[in-house]
């Protein structure tokens, strides 16, 4: 019985190899030459790495956040990089008006779009959750909301340059982490919309993919600074993790799970043994740490 799982182990793994890679197109950079793409949420962490690797490929890049010096500095290095063109345009996502306005822009200055990357989140808390409702509401506005804003006002460009909506999640949009209810909550609704989204479009048959972003615990300086404390996995590199998201919108991938291991076996057993997940997660947060930061 051993040797027959083993061996159905073996050829389940063998199939799924085939499947993810056989015939599957590769990634080249040229891909996103000259390509006008808006980028959230990247004055820094994760959206500032995208950034610059837009910029080495030839893009025309609009970043958007709500510190405008950091945006100033992110896009002179991105015209050094060699960006196509490059601009900025500060402000909060939590005014549905700026998020439309943002695409506004973008059609101003490059006449059209191609990729649309939403990246941008809100503040909130790693604790227990507090109970405070109108925090939640807050909070989709900023990670929910506006990203169904600006994907409703840049869709005719995407439409007509057969685009990409790349958008950035966590893997607490796909499994309910404790420390995050509000954070959690937001991207379950991303996960909702934009599935939902994509079928209507396959239904449709609109030339828009859509790129779910599934992320692990990465190397930003929001992130570290708010759980490194309290998760015990190390933290996967913001520059890597930028790169294979870009990668997944131009290759018009469904979902992209990065890291692969941290994600996508996570994602099995949620499936599989969800009790044993739960003791897994748990395991991985040291509570007591956050209770003594709180002192």
């Amino acid at each position: 019985m051993a040797l027959l799982n083993k061996a159905l182990l073996a050829l389940v793994g063998v199939l799924l190899a085939i499947y993810f890679y056989a015939g599957k197109e590769e990634f080249q950079p040229e891909m996103l030459k000259g390509k006008r793409v808006i980028v959230t949420g990247a004055s820094s962490g994760i959206g500032e790495q995208m950034a610059y690797h837009l910029a080495k490929m030839g893009s025309h890049v609009v970043i958007t956040a709500r510190t405008e010096v950091r945006l100033k500095k992110v896009v002179e290095k991105c015209r050094k990089l060699g960006a196509a063109s490059a601009y900025y345009i500060p402000g909060s996502m939590d005014n549905i008006t700026f998020a439309k306005y943002v695409v506004q822009e973008a059609e101003r200055l490059f006449g059209g779009l191609d990729m649309l990357i939403l990246n941008h989140i809100g503040y909130t808390y790693f604790n227990f959750f507090d109970g405070d409702v109108a925090h939640i509401r807050n909070l989709l506005e900023i990670n929910f909301l506006s990203y169904v804003a600006m994907t409703v006002e840049a869709l005719p460009m995407l439409k007509a340059s057969g685009g990409n909506i790349v958008v950035v999640s966590s893997l607490a949009g796909k499994v309910g982490l404790p420390l995050s209810v509000p954070y959690s909550t937001t991207k379950f609704a991303l996960d909702g919309f934009f599935s939902s989204l994509r079928m209507e479009f396959y239904h449709q048959k609109i030339n828009v993919s859509i790129t779910l972003c599934v992320l692990s615990y990465i190397d930003t300086d929001t992130a570290v600074n708010t759980v490194s404390h309290v998760i015990q996995q190390p933290a996967a590199p913001k520059e890597e993790c930028a790169l294979e998201i870009i990668k997944g919108g131009a290759l018009r991938q469904r979902e992209v799970y990065y890291q692969y291991y941290a994600t996508k076996f996570v994602m099995l057993f949620r499936d599989w043994a969800p009790e044993f997940l739960e003791h897994l997660l748990l395991k991985n947060y040291n509570v007591e740490a956050l209770d003594k930061k709180q002192e």
